[in-house]
């Protein structure tokens, strides 16, 4: 009889090894490369590549499991590990020239190569809320010329593949992933990331000025309006690994308030904060925010791995209800730790500036409840006809 399935996530030596180097990461706005040698080291980089190149093909929940605890130790590691998994599974299930599926998924196992997709744009913004790219791809008789911009390219110093997000030269357009080499002449890194939170996530503007790109690398065109039904396995992949991100953030800032009313025992009192009820109380809150968060997620991958995806709305919702959650436990931990919460000596001030930008991510909550509102209208639609 088989046992279980073995689980795939970072151990508390590869937790802390990110954790050590966040601070760093996080004050000069460094690319972790350190934190993700531990990761490829740990074979976590290629989680989900396919078994025949070497990968442990891992499901969502335990990919999940493994960006919330990276998650724990650094945030913006833990961000490009979720898009790795994210589109490694992406090449591990698509029907691309097999080739290139090999390429990714080998490299990922023996060197650690990442890969993301490009898709924001100055003036489109997310693609997710409609529209065109600028970017261009222009095919000639050796294959396509790339040229355009794209911004908050998560990972770019690091990346081996870039996806990139591009409309065919033609009339009418058609959009669609263009694999392309991060090596390949023609593209620029610009240094323009310097937010508030995900520091180090290396999220800069790539430019791509006439870039060659072979024919087989055109992998998914579509009419733009195919491109507004998305598949519900694809955005629970999205929407729970950065749920999960967040999720081990806002469990970070928790094990430090918990670490510090242990210790801190103010004169007056004669005893650690902790022995407080209503600090026990406030932390039990902070808990059950967490536990809601854990519970959501594994619940919800379970079933994608069952090969029954919530649908894209209720995807959405729990992604949006998580960071939520993630932000009010790192808000009410700084609140309990006061002045010291929001010294710079200490990482709880990062976890705060971190777990903001869980907003920021596809779905933001606008749509997120928009969505689940026209679900609700369809679906009571339906029933009143007696579909």
């Amino acid at each position: 009889m088989d046992g279980p399935a073995p689980l795939f996530f970072p151990g508390d030596a590869v937790v802390s090894v990110l954790a050590a180097h966040a601070a760093r990461v996080d004050r000069d706005g460094a690319f972790p490369w350190d934190s993700l040698g531990a990761l490829h080291k740990a074979g976590l980089l290629a989680l989900t590549a396919r078994p025949e190149d070497g990968g442990a093909g891992t499901g969502l929940a335990q990919s999940a499991e493994a960006v919330r605890q990276a998650g724990r130790g650094c945030a913006s590691t833990a961000l490009i590990l979720a898009m790795q998994l994210i589109h490694l599974r992406a090449a591990a299930c698509s029907d691309w020239p097999e080739h290139l599926r090999a390429a990714i998924g080998c490299g990922a196992v023996r060197s650690g190569a990442l890969i993301n997709a490009l898709r924001v744009e100055p003036a489109l913004g997310t693609p997710a809320r409609g529209g065109l790219p600028e970017t261009v791809a222009r095919r000639t008789a050796e294959g396509w010329r790339l040229s355009g911009r794209k911004i908050y390219s998560t990972g770019a110093p690091g990346l081996a593949w870039m996806l990139v997000f591009a409309r065919r030269q033609e009339d009418p357009p058609r959009a669609g992933l263009f694999l392309v080499p991060a090596q390949s002449p023609g593209i620029t890194v610009e240094d323009t990331w310097d937010q508030f939170g995900l520091r180090g996530s290396g999220s800069h503007d790539v430019v791509f000025a006439d870039v060659p790109v072979p024919h087989d690398h055109a992998l998914d065109l579509r009419h733009p309006a195919d491109w507004a039904r998305p598949d519900p396995a694809g955005v629970a992949w999205n929407t729970l690994l950065i749920a999960a991100l967040y999720t081990g953030v806002a469990e970070a800032a928790r094990d430090w308030v918990v670490s510090f009313l242990r210790g801190r025992a103010p004169a007056n009192l004669g005893a650690p904060l902790a022995t407080l009820p209503r600090m026990q109380e406030a932390v039990g809150r902070i808990e059950a925010r967490l536990l809601a968060n854990r519970r959501l997620i594994a619940s919800a991958a379970a079933e994608a791995d069952a090969n029954r995806p919530p649908s894209p709305s209720e995807s959405g919702l729990i992604k949006t209800i998580a960071a939520e959650n993630a932000i009010e436990a790192v808000q009410a931990a700084v609140q309990l730790a006061g002045n010291h919460g929001l010294s710079r000596a200490n990482p709880l001030e990062r976890h705060l500036r971190d777990v903001l930008c869980a907003r920021v991510h596809t779905p933001q909550p606008d749509a997120a409840f928009a969505a689940a509102g026209r679900a609700a209208f369809a679906a009571a639609e339906r029933a009143a006809l007696g579909q």
